[in-house]
């Protein structure tokens, strides 16, 4: 195996460590709850959370990071949504990781983000 071989093993690895990360604080995963009914305003979030804007930037910043939301400017305003892309990426992740490596070798990896 030549070491551009492993590279997109490593970065996959990378990317399940930033996915995991986002998902390790109790902020974060609150966000996540919200953006369950739908789409959110960011002024919205930050009136249910009861955080300063600094904060609540911060937080939704690693959950795009991560993939796991998405934003859309409207005029003056962004709105939030979760990414089903990412949740479903999570979940197909930690499935993963129950299974013997015998029944398969290896985490999933995507070829693009």
């Amino acid at each position: 195996m030549t070491a551009s071989a492993a590279v997109p093993a490593w970065t996959a690895f990378e990317r399940h460590a930033r996915l995991f990360h986002a998902l390790s604080d109790p902020r974060r995963l609150r966000i996540i709850d919200l953006l369950r009914g739908g789409e959110r305003c960011v002024c919205d979030l930050q009136a249910d959370l009861a955080c300063a804007q600094s904060l609540l930037s911060f937080h939704l910043k690693a959950l795009r990071d991560a993939g796991l939301v998405t934003a859309r400017k409207d005029g003056r305003w962004i709105y939030y949504a979760l990414a089903l892309g990412g949740l479903h990426h999570v979940e197909e992740v930690a499935s993963t990781l129950g299974r013997p490596k015998s029944a398969l070798r290896r985490l999933p990896i995507r070829c693009c983000g």
